[in-house]
């Protein structure tokens, strides 16, 4: 089953989702879809205010999801983009909607060593690097959660720069690409949150799932 539809502590991943952003007030939710979609759309249903978009070539990078959804990053709002197969304490998207910086990223210091986890790569209390191999010099670095929020102008930036990576020859590569191409492009475009201490997990392998449903009675709603 897609990811998003693992259970945990009697929810899915998606119901937790949409959930925890109506109780941050985020009116409208987008899914990008692929594998198995018809699930994720007998999943929810007739949920108000939720709608799905569907990436045929989702075999591809995750680029080409991202380009999916650009009619809403176009769409002259506030953008919140979140990778769906993460469980985590409320408070962490809190954090992110109510963060001071206009745009804005999610990190913990608490990071796993190795090339699979996104780093965060601070120096001088600026963004300098985000990769999952860091290639620029910085005085320490976190995982990135997945979570970012964006201003309708950057995040129409954002879907300007997504186009040249599916319209060219790197339909291959993950969305982080186009936004790394912002921060290197404009280092004082985004800030970012420390929510290191605060209960999440991304889920990527079958030791995860179990990590994750330990967590479920440290969250807090």
């Amino acid at each position: 089953m897609p990811k998003a539809l693992l259970p945990f502590g009697g929810e899915s991943l998606l119901a937790r989702h949409i959930a925890s952003l109506r109780a941050c007030g985020v009116g409208e939710v987008t899914v990008v879809v692929g594998f198995e979609a018809s699930q994720i759309r007998a999943a929810i249903g007739a949920a108000p205010g939720v709608r799905l978009l569907v990436n045929p070539d989702y075999r591809e990078g995750s680029v080409v999801s991202l380009w999916s959804a650009r009619e809403v990053m176009r769409a002259g709002r506030q953008l919140v983009l979140m990778d769906a197969d993460v469980l985590y304490d409320r408070r962490v998207l809190r954090r992110l909607v109510e963060s001071r910086h206009p745009n804005v990223l999610l990190l913990d210091r608490e990071i796993e060593p190795g090339d699979e986890p996104v780093k965060l790569c601070i120096r001088d209390g600026r963004i300098v690097d985000f990769h999952k191999r860091p290639q620029e010099a910085h005085d320490w670095h976190g995982e990135s959660v997945g979570f970012f929020r964006f201003t309708p102008e950057v995040a129409a930036e954002l879907a300007g720069r997504t186009e040249t990576y599916v319209t060219g020859e790197r339909r291959h590569m993950e969305y982080e690409e186009p936004i790394r191409d912002m921060m290197q492009a404009n280092p004082t475009l985004f800030g970012f949150e420390d929510i290191s201490g605060l209960a999440w997990t991304e889920i990527d392998f079958p030791e995860d799932v179990a990590k994750a449903r330990d967590l479920v009675p440290l969250l807090v709603a």
